[in-house]
């Protein structure tokens, strides 16, 4: 993975733009993937970093960030930390060139390329790379993750052949859970991968297909991260109406990877990846199906294209054939590997 990191940042010429919501290498992918950079910084490309710090929650869902401060600043490139309370800058993309995305659910770690599920896309498009670059811009000036992801709205680019839209949090959070309900709802097939599902609109609309037993549905979370949630819920009391409706989901057709408890210096093996197949739509970047991830700084990549959703929800199967089935009695426990 630090190869294809460091190969695709080879590439530039003019400028890279990152935002990773966390960036911590070993000294072996530093050297390749800093070097990269370093390199590139050397032969005049325009290099900016933005990353996520200060985030305090104990053992919270998504698991924070531990960016390596030190690297970042080794590589002598323009930084900018954004303060994720109490919304995270959650991105994992870089524009290059103002020509083409990546993006996908991939933090730059050790543990991600090597103990995690995740997805990845890369696309070559000057529009799309546009908004990622409106995004960018968003949160480079202004350091703020509320009043982020407005700029870019999700107007649809045809790249060979494939209909793309891209979606930027909080800014068109709402628009982007409708949408990604109305999608469920309508959809024959879905599969779905995200570490926790607590966004109301998808939620309920899982629900409530699940219950009528219509369509194939089925996905993969990460169990540990839903216990937690399930813990705060019932501590909290607040959000507790949504429990009878995350019940019900999983009581379909999903498993749950019982990954190891979040704490610092843990090992981090989460169910990463971040997706849902609707027939021959496909949604999928950095956005958690979840409510506190309609708040943080997201993007996701809306494509029609019913190639891309065959692989993808190949992938799901795989994923979830990996972990035993999630259930609400199991929900009461958290287990480690």
């Amino acid at each position: 993975m630090a190869r294809e990191v460091a190969e695709f940042i080879d590439a530039a010429q003019r400028s890279l733009d990152l935002a990773q919501y966390d960036f911590n290498l070993g000294p072996e992918t530093r050297e390749v993937v800093g070097g990269a950079i370093e390199a590139a910084a050397a032969r005049g490309v325009a290099v900016r970093i933005l990353y996520n710090v200060d985030h305090v929650r104990p053992i919270p869902v998504p698991p924070p960030p531990e960016p390596d401060v030190a690297l970042i600043s080794s590589l002598g490139v323009p930084a900018q930390a954004v303060a994720g309370v109490p919304d995270l800058m959650h991105h994992k993309f870089v524009v290059r060139d103002g020509e083409s995305v990546w993006t996908g659910s991939l933090n730059w770690t050790d543990d991600s390329w090597s103990r995690q599920e995740n997805v990845i896309v890369t696309v070559d498009s000057p529009q799309l790379a546009r908004a990622f670059t409106l995004d960018f811009e968003e949160l480079w000036r202004q350091g703020d993750v509320e009043r982020s992801g407005f700029a870019a709205e999700p107007r649809p680019v045809e790249v060979d052949g494939v209909r793309i839209r891209p979606w930027f949090t909080p800014g068109f959070a709402d628009a982007l859970t409708h949408r990604i309900a109305k999608k469920i709802g309508h959809a024959e097939r879905v599969r779905i991968c995200s570490p926790v599902i607590t966004s109301a609109p998808i939620l309920a609309t899982l629900a409530q297909r699940i219950a009528d037993g219509r369509g194939d549905i089925a996905g993969c979370v990460d169990a540990t991260q839903v216990d937690e949630v399930i813990r705060q819920w019932r501590a909290q009391g607040q959000a507790a109406w949504k429990l009878p409706l995350l019940q019900q989901v999983l009581r379909g057709d999903f498993s749950g990877k019982n990954s190891t408890p979040w704490a610092p210096g843990s090992l981090h093996d989460f169910m990463h990846a971040k997706l849902v197949v609707a027939d021959d739509t496909v949604f999928v970047g950095s956005f958690n199906l979840s409510h506190s991830g309609e708040q943080n700084a997201e993007n996701v990549l809306e494509l029609a294209d019913a190639k891309i959703a065959a692989q993808l929800s190949a992938y799901a199967d795989e994923v979830r054939r990996r972990y035993p089935p999630v259930t609400p009695t199991r929900s009461s426990t958290v287990a480690s590997t």
